[in-house]
C-alpha cells in the first residue's frame, strides 16, 4: 500500500508541473483546436510509455550508469524542443508562412507532436528511472510494475486532455485566437528556454 501510495503521490505532483508537454498541448489547444489539444495529450501519453518500457527492460539502469548514453538523449530532447520553438518565433501576423503554420494538423501529426515532445524529454527520463528504482521494492511483480507504468501513462493522458478541453472553450480560444501571432511567440520562446534548460541540466543523480 505504502508503494501505491507513493508511485500516485509522485506521480500526480510531477503530471502537473509544468514544462514541454503542458506548453505543446496548451498551444495546439488554443492555436489549432480541441481536437488537436486532446490528440496531442494522448500523444504525450504514449510517450510516458517509451520511458516505462526501456526501464522495464533494463535499458533504464543502463542509461543511468552511462553518462554519454543520457546526454545524447537529453541533446536530442533538448534538440527538438528548441526546432519546435525557432518554428513558432518565425510565424508572422499575416502571409503565407503564417497560414501555413496555423493550418490544421492531420491527426497523426497531432499524436506524433506529443509522443515526441515526452518521448525525447529527458526529464521524464529522470522521472520514470528514478520512481521505479525508488519507490518500488526489488521484489515487485513484474505485472504489478507494468500496472503501475499504466498508470503513469493514463494519468499523464487524463490530465493534459482537461487542459486541452479548458484552453479550447469557446469563451477562453475566443478572446485569446486575436492573440495567436504572440501565443506562438510565447510558446515557442518557453520551449526554446525548456530545450535550453534540459541541454544544461547535469546527468541522472
Amino acid at each position: 500500500m505504502t508503494e501505491l501510495l507513493a508511485v500516485i503521490t509522485i506521480t500526480l505532483l510531477a503530471v502537473i508541473s509544468p514544462g514541454p508537454d503542458f506548453a505543446m498541448v496548451t498551444r495546439n489547444s488554443l492555436i489549432l483546436s480541441r481536437r488537436a489539444g486532446v490528440l496531442t495529450a494522448v500523444g504525450v501519453g504514449l510517450g510516458v510509455l517509451v520511458h516505462v518500457g526501456y526501464t522495464l527492460i533494463g535499458v533504464g539502469i543502463l542509461i543511468k550508469q552511462s553518462p554519454w548514453l543520457f546526454s545524447t538523449v537529453k541533446l536530442a530532447g533538448a534538440a527538438y524542443l528548441i526546432w519546435l520553438g525557432v518554428k513558432m518565433l518565425r510565424t508572422a501576423p499575416g502571409g503565407a508562412l503564417a497560414d501555413a503554420t496555423m493550418a490544421p494538423l492531420s491527426d497523426m501529426a497531432a499524436l506524433r507532436t506529443g509522443f515526441l515532445t515526452n518521448a525525447l524529454n529527458p526529464k521524464t527520463t529522470v522521472f520514470i528511472i528514478s520512481l521505479f528504482m525508488q519507490a518500488m521494492r526489488p521484489d515487485t511483480p513484474l505485472a504489478m510494475q507494468i500496472g503501475y507504468g499504466a498508470f503513469i501513462s493514463g494519468v499523464h493522458m487524463v490530465w493534459f486532455s482537461l487542459v486541452a478541453l479548458c484552453f479550447s472553450s469557446g469563451t477562453v480560444r475566443e478572446r485569446l485566437l486575436a492573440m495567436r501571432h504572440w501565443i506562438d511567440r510565447f510558446f515557442g520562446t518557453l520551449l526554446i528556454g525548456f530545450g535550453v534548460l534540459l541541454a544544461l541540466m547535469g546527468g541522472i543523480r
